[in-house]
């Protein structure tokens, strides 16, 4: 009988020497640990190593004397606690299996994405999977629809942090302003999002087109990493600019204008629309 309570244990991942321990201190305690080297059979030079573990996963408590005293958890809060335990590690094992599945079938991927509701409805998506960490380009439009979301990620801990074209006030977020947002939406013709989520996920494209705005989501590595980059940048800019400012413009111009005509296609800038062949 015995033997077959030990081959039980066993199942319930206890080791031989562990099993005769637990079934030793069941039959009498508290016991020393010698005692129960005497009573279990485990070897004496193993006795300590073992009941260490078993204190450790809460199967056995020790009391602080000298010398110490073990008693076992009573067999129906052992139950508890190894179903508790199993059940617990099927449902991590459950959600690491399914990302890995999720995150291994798009990895190598390129998604596009048309119209202006599907593409919000993937930033959306893509937030409500966030674990760590947020970075957010966007106009002040867009980031009031994905609001929602954005809360709720807050709420389980996520860092949120949004570089804004326009006025925001998001109390669950850190919110940069970019500068001169009126002058770029009016250089480039539109507005588009940029989110990185996780720095493992991105959408980014155009929005201001109605149905014919495109944008891409991927987990694609060589992808994710520079688009990422693009928010950062601008992370460090307006850093750079609260503390500098007076003598950046006196170099640059005003939100450094001369900087940007330097770089823009064009005298003026260009539009979006035009330049993906969309609008007049």
């Amino acid at each position: 009988m015995k033997l077959e309570i030990i081959k039980m244990l066993q199942d319930l991942n206890f080791t031989e020497y562990e099993a005769k321990a637990y079934l030793a201190l069941l039959d009498k305690s508290p016991l020393s640990g010698y005692a129960i080297s005497l009573n279990s059979g485990v070897p004496r030079s193993k006795i300590y190593e073992v009941l260490s573990g078993m204190v450790e996963r809460g199967e056995v408590m020790v009391s602080h004397e000298d010398p110490s005293l073990y008693t076992p958890l009573p067999p129906q809060e052992l139950i508890r606690l190894k179903k508790s335990k199993i059940d617990s590690s099927f449902e991590a094992a459950e959600t690491a299996l399914a990302h890995y599945s999720y995150v291994s079938l798009n990895r190598e991927n390129i998604w596009n994405i048309t119209g202006f509701e599907a593409i919000l409805s993937r930033a959306a998506e893509a937030v409500n999977r966030a674990a760590g960490r947020i970075l957010l380009e966007i106009w002040t439009e867009e980031a009031k629809l994905l609001e929602p979301e954005l809360r709720r990620a807050a709420e389980r801990g996520v860092e949120i942090l949004i570089v804004v074209y326009g006025e925001l006030q998001f109390d669950f977020a850190q919110v940069y302003p970019h500068d001169s947002s009126e002058e770029i939406t009016r250089e480039y013709g539109g507005r588009w999002i940029v989110a990185s989520i996780d720095d493992s996920e991105v959408v980014a494209g155009i929005v201001s087109l109605g149905t014919d705005s495109r944008a891409a989501w991927t987990m694609h590595p060589g992808l994710v990493m520079p688009i990422t980059e693009v928010i950062i940048h601008d992370l460090y800019i307006h850093e750079i600019m609260q503390a500098h400012r007076e003598t950046l413009e006196q170099t640059f111009g005003p939100n450094l204008i001369e900087l940007r005509k330097r770089y823009n296609f064009g005298p003026a800038g260009y539009s979006m629309a035009k330049k993906l062949g969309f609008g007049n």
